[in-house]
């Protein structure tokens, strides 16, 4: 194979070398990161690779690296389960398991979240909980027959479970006539709409009321379902055959693309190497009970993840660009990252997509193996920098709260989205269908064409019209300070919202109830963090608080620095 090829020699020589051990050789952490950044992802189809041998090289890979990956999760996902109960958290400074795992392990908050309720849903399964720490059961494998195994029942679905395939084990949970209880993704999409400056004022107003209505750190997406479920529940549809005009892609697809004539068992594979199961590397129960020593253990694990994930990145963009999953005949994406992976689509996606950021800003990728920021850091601020402003951000990574640090991301798209005229949102399906219906209904009731930014404008006014009355509040105090802090905890790393206006300095020791001796705080670390100890505050607020955390000293973080005129692409 010629050095210009889509793979370069490197792969040759390990499919001439390695054929009869290419998948059995099992290398270490430093080996698989030096073959896999070697590896080059392809411009276009080449005659001259030797597809099936390279295919099979990269998935034997591939799926060690997932099956540690998978090892490691469930560990945390123990883990966290039990630093969460009590006040192990707390302790630390946080409230719950999303801040903790953003700000000190560097996973995603709501990857740590699903973690924590699978091993919640394995409790009650001893033999389950067991076959997947000792690998014998995939993840996707588990969570597929989670509504059949447990009682009498769950002895004889271990058994079975590894023998079958995920689609095969969830046919057999429809067929018994149950609800699956995993975790479904939702199919998401973006959309664009062109809006006048008199239309964002008024949907602006809309949308701080719909916070308002749930909550300070309720997403956008979820307060624009709100403002439009409003005028769809008071007005008529509209006709359904006429368009729309919103301009809408797709962000990620993780469907599904399952083809019944092409799987039928896991025999099917059985030319692949056969990955050996990976035991979870679970706390030992002296650990699980003293935070302290969960916490150093549970960062301990984060970073050997953290480690195999940048490799784990490599390999499952080659699989994807070059369509290896087909040589390996599986019949769509999903079905090999479910099946071989022990994976959703969507995990593998968004890692893949970030990888791809990895490779366009290489400076960013050197910042993250130099351990300057987390890959949490890496993955909120990959879309917004490029070769121009990447070290902009990298310096704002370092010097933010993975909480602050997405709300300036999220300030910045806000404001490059009013000087492009534009209101452009990632949502899921349901919620862009449903922005259709409203326009439809909107140009009905006006008995005529209206263009996007006005369907936009009525229904936000009527939104404002309706709940404005509604959730006008006497302007207390406690208000005001809620109001002056924008809804959100000021306690350092917390990204949950304000409920209560805290005394800085206690009324019992004298305290004043003016505003620069209160401060928002939600209720978790109001009741339990401050009045439990584990929390100080001290000096004036809002911008002089000095916060004291599990013996470390925090203020609140540097001023917002304006970043170069950005070019890179938006999120996918």
């Amino acid at each position: 194979m010629s050095e210009g090829s889509g793979i370069p020699v490197q792969v040759s020589e390990h499919c001439a070398n390695l054929t009869a051990e290419a998948g059995r050789a099992d290398p270490g952490r430093a080996e698989l990161a030096t073959l896999a950044q070697s590896l080059e992802t392809p411009a276009h189809e080449r005659r001259d690779l030797l597809r099936t041998e390279s295919a099979i090289l990269v998935d034997g890979h591939l799926a060690r690296l997932a099956r540690r990956r998978g090892a490691l999760d469930i560990a945390i996902g123990e883990g966290l389960r039990a630093l969460s109960n009590g006040a192990g958290l707390m302790r630390f400074g946080y409230a719950g398991a999303f801040d903790y795992a953003s700000e000190r392990l560097g996973i995603k908050g709501s990857t740590a979240q699903k973690m924590v309720r699978f091993a919640e849903r394995l409790r009650g399964r001893p033999l389950l909980r067991a076959a997947v720490w000792l690998g014998d059961i995939t993840v996707s494998q588990a969570e597929a027959i989670l509504p059949l195994a447990h009682g009498d029942a769950e002895e004889e679905w271990v058994a079975r479970a590894p023998r079958m395939t995920v689609r095969a084990l969830k046919a057999e949970v429809k067929a018994a006539g149950l609800e699956s209880i995993e975790d479904v993704e939702e199919e998401w999409e973006r959309f664009c709409v062109a809006i006048s400056r008199e239309t964002k004022e008024v949907f602006d107003e809309a949308m701080a009321l719909a916070g308002k209505a749930l909550r300070a750190t309720t997403p956008k997406w979820e307060r624009l379902e709100m403002v439009l479920q409003e005028y769809a529940g008071s007005h008529a549809a509209g006709d359904p055959r006429e368009p729309v005009g919103i301009l809408r892609g797709r962000v990620e697809h993780w469907k599904e693309e399952l083809h019944e004539s092409l799987e039928k068992e896991t025999a099917r594979w059985a030319f692949l190497d056969q990955i050996d199961p990976v035991a979870a590397p679970v706390p030992s129960v002296p650990v699980m009970e003293d935070p302290v020593l969960l916490d150093e253990k549970l960062r301990e694990l984060a970073s050997l993840r953290n480690g195999w994930d940048d490799s784990f990145g490599r390999f499952a963009l080659l699989m994807r660009s070059f369509g290896f999953w087909r040589d390996v005949r599986f019949a769509s994406f999903g079905q090999y990252c479910a099946e071989r992976l022990g994976m959703s689509q969507r995990a593998v996606e968004q890692r893949i997509a970030l990888e791809r950021r990895l490779q366009a800003v290489p400076a960013l990728r050197q910042a993250l193996c130099e351990g300057r920021i987390s890959y949490e850091r890496a993955r909120t601020i990959a879309w917004e920098a490029d070769e121009s402003t990447i070290g902009h951000w990298i310096d704002r990574a370092c010097a933010l709260t993975c909480v602050e640090l997405r709300r300036e991301v999220e300030g910045e798209e806000e404001a490059q989205m009013s000087a492009r005229g534009q209101l452009e949102l990632s949502v899921p399906v349901r919620v862009i269908e449903l922005l259709a219906d409203t326009f439809r209904a909107a140009r009905a009731e006006a008995s005529r064409h209206l263009t996007p930014d006005e369907c936009l404008r009525t229904i936000a006014q009527h939104f404002v019209d309706t709940w404005g009355p509604a959730l006008y509040r006497p302007s207390t105090l406690e208000r005001k300070v809620l109001e002056r802090d924008g809804g959100f905890c000021q306690v350092p790393r917390c990204s949950r919202a304000a409920g209560d206006a805290h005394h800085i300095r206690f009324r019992s020791q004298g305290g004043s109830d003016e505003a620069w001796n209160r401060v928002s705080v939600c209720p978790a670390h109001h009741l339990r963090g401050i009045h439990e100890g584990w929390i100080r505050a001290r000096g004036t607020a809002p911008d002089d608080i000095r916060w004291e955390i599990d013996g470390e000293v925090l203020r609140k973080g540097p001023p917002r620095v304006a970043p170069p005129v950005r070019k890179a692409p938006a999120r996918p």
